[in-house]
């Protein structure tokens, strides 16, 4: 467990709060997580931004009229912080009886808010239901490996023994898979998500990233911190000239969290699977 997590929220019983708290909002240093992996913030070898959707977002318009939208939050890979998940959930709760004057004072509050937490600027996009049923559900890029015949074995911990590539064949491509699975560090949930490869270095065998993609099956740990260990583990693999890697993780609470690592400076856009 990470030693900050235990004095979250996460995993106990909580109070209900319905107008506006900030102090709700519970961050969680990287440097601890990034120290497993032999990190710090001055060496990441990757940049991005972990988007949070959150789909019971509402308030009270000046007439106590209530309003619902989706609320997308884009807190960069950099940041000091993670927000714990509950302690996020418990703060956005905490907006259901409060009256604001107009959307743009939500967004400026929520701004504030998640940018003091996170320790860098948070971006913050509300959107109307009917906006996001006309963007509709997006599919992943690339050739699905879940169907290839393998046999495993390993649903402990990581394992990037179990990759393999060939170094006489140098390849750019896309691959994707549902099988991604962990658990909680915390609560021992489990966490369901799908996960994107995007390279161009050394030929990966496909067989070989499945197996390891379900390593992670028992593995206990955030969301963020199972991309990042993807990511090195592949880059350390295959010396590529780029590689992006990002999970799409099921909702719990009302909440999705989805992180993207890169070598580059892409262009990303936060589009829901079927499963989101």
């Amino acid at each position: 467990m990470h030693p900050a997590a235990e004095h979250s929220p996460l995993g106990k019983s909580s109070e209900y709060i319905a107008t506006y708290t900030p102090s709700l909002l519970f961050p969680i240093p990287r440097a601890a997580k990034w120290a497993e992996l032999g990190l710090t913030a001055e060496t990441l070898p990757y940049q991005g931004v972990d988007f949070w959707n959150c789909f019971e977002l509402s308030w009270l318009l000046p007439s106590g009229k209530p309003v619902v939208a989706i609320g997308e939050f884009t807190i960069p890979a950099d940041s000091p912080n993670i927000i714990e998940s509950k302690s996020f959930k418990l703060y956005l709760n905490s907006l259901n009886q409060t009256p604001f004057p107009d959307r743009a004072s939500l967004v400026a509050t929520l701004q504030a808010d998640l940018s003091a937490a996170a320790g860098k600027p948070v971006g913050v996009r509300i959107r109307s239901l009917s906006d996001v049923e006309a963007e509709g559900i997006a599919a992943l890029p690339g050739v699905c490996i879940d169907e290839l015949d393998v046999s495993i074995n390993s649903y402990e911990t990581p394992r990037p023994e179990l990759l393999r590539c060939d170094d006489s064949r140098v390849i750019e491509e896309s691959l994707h898979s549902h099988l991604l699975k962990s658990n909680c560090p915390v609560t021992s949930q489990p966490d369901w998500g799908s996960v994107a490869v995007e390279y161009r270095g050394s030929a990966l065998d496909h067989a070989s990233l499945l197996a390891y993609i379900v390593s992670f099956r028992q593995h206990s740990d955030f969301h963020e911190q199972c991309v990042e260990r993807i990511f090195l583990d592949l880059q350390h693999l295959l010396k590529p000239e780029k590689l992006t890697v990002y999970a799409r993780y099921v909702r719990r609470g009302g909440l999705d969290i989805n992180p993207y690592r890169s070598t580059e400076a892409i262009s990303l856009e936060n589009r829901r699977l079927a499963r989101q």
